[in-house]
């Protein structure tokens, strides 16, 4: 009897012991209510004055990054091949990132060009006060001329999340990405490039901490407003989580594109889902928002709050599907 007892214990111990190990991953706390109405700030409609690249009349359109198995011009383009085959559509936007030192005009730019795509490039531009001092002048004119040579409207994001606390080192402050900013411009200007629309593209958090504005060069140097949003480390609905932005954007006569938007993956498929539903009414719900492009990747060496690929997780790419098919985001 004692033998059985003394078993029964451990067993006890052991179904307690996995209990305390069932679930690696944190829940939301407290959950957000995804059902309620959608945060509506952002109304205007427009017509809008958005550059070369010009905002639809109604609805918003759709695109993506989307992250290669391999970082070839072969890989970039079967990535975005295979997310159009899986959605059933093509992307009117294929973002695309930069160094400092990587020119616009590759082969895989050219096929997405050739597709009928724009491209949403993502420079992330070196240190402001040596851009500003000239240093980079030979190197930005070699941008602004592989750009004027692809003869189509190229969406560039100078600097992309530029409100970042750990690019302050070469960001400097906002001022100083200002300057930058506009002295790109001006050589852009020199090299007689008229086929970019200018994005100004800072993070949600920069808006809630309330230093993001700092960094905007004016509205006489920006064609479309942008914002990067995700839902983290924070399990939140997208209205909530940039509503200072559109509060802040909404005085503004541009455009807004959604630059980078994701779920992570550990707030579950269901979770996920939910937050994909609440982020298609409140993009409806924001007729300032022009476009929307979401970050379809894991990248390499970050956590769970950290990866937002959709594909792999049924329930989640299914309600994004929903969004991509939406005659709302397909406006011709």
């Amino acid at each position: 009897m004692r033998r059985v007892l003394a078993l029964l214990g451990l067993l006890v111990l052991v179904l307690a012991g996995c209990t305390t190990h069932r679930r690696d991953e944190p829940e939301p706390t407290p959950s957000p209510d995804l059902t309620s109405p959608p945060v509506a700030v952002a109304v205007n409609e427009g017509p809008f004055e958005a550059g070369p690249f010009a905002a639809p009349a109604q609805g918003a359109y759709l695109g993506a990054w989307i992250k290669p198995d391999a970082l070839t011009h072969a890989g970039r383009v079967e990535a975005v091949d295979r997310l159009e085959e899986d959605l059933g559509r093509p992307l009117d936007i294929v973002n695309t990132y930069r160094r400092f030192d990587q020119m616009v005009g590759t082969a895989s730019d050219d096929e997405f060009l050739d597709t009928g795509a724009t491209l949403m490039v993502s420079w992330a531009t070196g240190d402001n006060r040596s851009i500003v001092a000239g240093e980079h002048d030979r190197l930005i004119r070699r941008q602004a001329k592989a750009i004027r040579r692809v003869d189509k409207p190229v969406l560039l994001r100078i600097r992309w999340e530029m409100d970042r606390p750990n690019l302050r080192a070469t960001m400097w402050s906002g001022p100083d990405y200002i300057a930058a900013y506009k002295h790109i411009r001006e050589i852009f200007a020199e090299q007689r490039v008229h086929n970019v629309s200018w994005v100004w593209c800072p993070t949600a958090e920069g808006f809630i901490r309330g230093d993001a504005p700092a960094f905007y060069p004016g509205d006489d140097a920006v064609d479309w407003t942008c914002v990067d949003v995700y839902a983290g480390s924070q399990f939140q609905p997208i209205g909530q989580l940039m509503g200072p932005f559109l509060q802040w954007a909404a005085q503004r006569p541009k455009p807004i594109i959604i630059g980078e938007f994701g779920v992570a993956r550990v707030w579950g498929s269901a979770g996920r889902a939910a937050w994909l539903a609440d982020a298609e009414r409140t993009f409806k719900a924001n007729r300032q928002i022009k476009a929307v492009v979401y970050f379809e990747s894991d990248p390499e060496g970050n956590g769970p709050t950290q990866q937002f690929r959709l594909g792999d997780d049924k329930p989640a790419f299914q309600q994004f599907t929903r969004l991509t098919r939406d005659p709302y985001f397909n406006p011709g």
